[in-house]
C-alpha cells in the first residue's frame, strides 16, 4: 500500500484522495453528479481497497432492497414524488459506513445511538423541523445535501461501530413558485417528513410523520389512508 506510482504518489495517497472524493459527493451529492457519481465513487475505493468483490455484493443486495430499475432515485421519487439528493446518498453511505470508508463528523456514544433508534417511532408522531431534531439529538454524524434552508437534506447519526446502521432523518424544503419579501421557501427551516432505520426491503425502515404521511399518500395518488 505504500510503494509509490510513477509520478511519486503511493498508494496510500491515492486511496485517501478517493475516500475523501467519495465522502465528499456523498455530503454534496448534487454538485458531483448524483446517484451514478456516487456509485462510480464507490466502485473506485473499492478497486483501491481490493474489495471489488464486496461492493458488487453490496450493489446486488441493495437491488434486491430498492427492486425499481430507476434506482434509489426512483425509489425515493415514488415513495413521495420528489427526488431528495440527500436522501439518495444517504443509502450509498450506509455502504460506506459498513466498510469503513464513511468519515463521521461526530461519533455517537452507544447511549446515544440507543435513544435515537428507541425515541424514533413516538417521536415521528408529532410533525418536527430541522432545528427540533438538532436540539433533540444534537449535531449529526453526516448531513447529506448542504446546510442551504432552501434545499431538502438528511441527517445520519450513527456510532464508530461498521455494524450500526444509520438513523437518518430525511426533511423537506422547497423555494415557493413566487417569492416573499419574507422568505423565498415554503418552509423557513426544512420540516421533517420520514425517519429511516434500515430495513429487509427499502420501505421496511421508514417512520414518517404526518406531513411525511400526508405527502406519500399524495404520491400515490391518495389524500387519505382510506382510498388505499
Amino acid at each position: 500500500m505504500t510503494a509509490p506510482t510513477s509520478d511519486g504518489r503511493t498508494a496510500q495517497e491515492v486511496r485517501e484522495y478517493l475516500l475523501a472524493s467519495l465522502n465528499a459527493a456523498l455530503r454534496r451529492p448534487g454538485m458531483y453528479g448524483g446517484e451514478m457519481a456516487l456509485r462510480l465513487y464507490l466502485d473506485a475505493v473499492a478497486f483501491a481497497d481490493a474489495a471489488e468483490q464486496v461492493w458488487q455484493e453490496e450493489l446486488k443486495d441493495l437491488q434486491t432492497k430498492v427492486i425499481l430499475s430507476t434506482g434509489v432515485r426512483g425509489a425515493f421519487q415514488e415513495l413521495w414524488g420528489d427526488t431528495h439528493e440527500g436522501s439518495v446518498a444517504s443509502v450509498y453511505a450506509e455502504i460506506a459506513h459498513r466498510q469503513g470508508w464513511l468519515r463521521l463528523d461526530r461519533t455517537l456514544t452507544s447511549s446515544e445511538y440507543d435513544e435515537i433508534r428507541h425515541a424514533s417511532e413516538t417521536w415521528c408522531r408529532e410533525d418536527r423541523s430541522l432545528s427540533d431534531v438538532v436540539t433533540a439529538f444534537g449535531p449529526p454524524s453526516v448531513l447529506f445535501g448542504g446546510t442551504n434552508p432552501n434545499y431538502p437534506k438528511t441527517l445520519a447519526y450513527t456510532t464508530d461501530r461498521r455494524d450500526d446502521i444509520l438513523l437518518c432523518f430525511h426533511l423537506w424544503n422547497s423555494s415557493t413558485p413566487s417569492p416573499s419579501p419574507s422568505s423565498s421557501c415554503v418552509h423557513a427551516e426544512p420540516i421533517l417528513w420520514a425517519f429511516r432505520a434500515g430495513g429487509t426491503l427499502f420501505m421496511d425502515g421508514f417512520t414518517f410523520t404526518p406531513e411525511g404521511t400526508a405527502r406519500h399518500l399524495l404520491s400515490r395518488g391518495r389524500t387519505h389512508p382510506e382510498g388505499s
